[in-house]
């Protein structure tokens, strides 16, 4: 699960003007908008549980379909750098895991 965040020039309805305004992300999906100027905020409901789950269907069910492309384009490659990406998934997942399970916490607790 991915959390972003950028600027943009938006419309402000308290300040009645264009303003800079931040952005907030959560996998592609706009979570919060809010002004840097009077700090007026928006914010949009949305199932992070849900959208962690639709990541992990993604991930998982193109998996076979990434695998061929890759040794198809380059066998040597993908045979050489096989055995470390083998050693290395576990680390990675949890490292993923973990990013998610702090963002979910951190919206959940943000909306009680």
């Amino acid at each position: 699960m991915k959390v972003k965040q950028m600027e943009a020039d938006l419309f402000c309805i308290r300040c009645k003007e264009e303003i800079e305004h931040n952005i907030t992300y959560v996998n592609d999906r706009i979570a919060s908008v809010k002004c840097l100027e009077c700090q007026n905020a928006v914010e949009f409901d949305i199932d992070v549980s849900k959208e962690f789950y639709k990541e992990i269907y993604e991930r998982i069910s193109t998996k076979p379909s990434r695998i061929t492309k890759e040794y198809r384009e380059d066998l040597s490659n993908f045979l050489f750098s096989l055995p470390i990406r083998v050693v290395s998934k576990p680390y990675r997942i949890l490292k993923d895991i973990n990013v998610s399970r702090k963002i979910i916490k951190g919206y959940k607790r943000k909306n009680r």
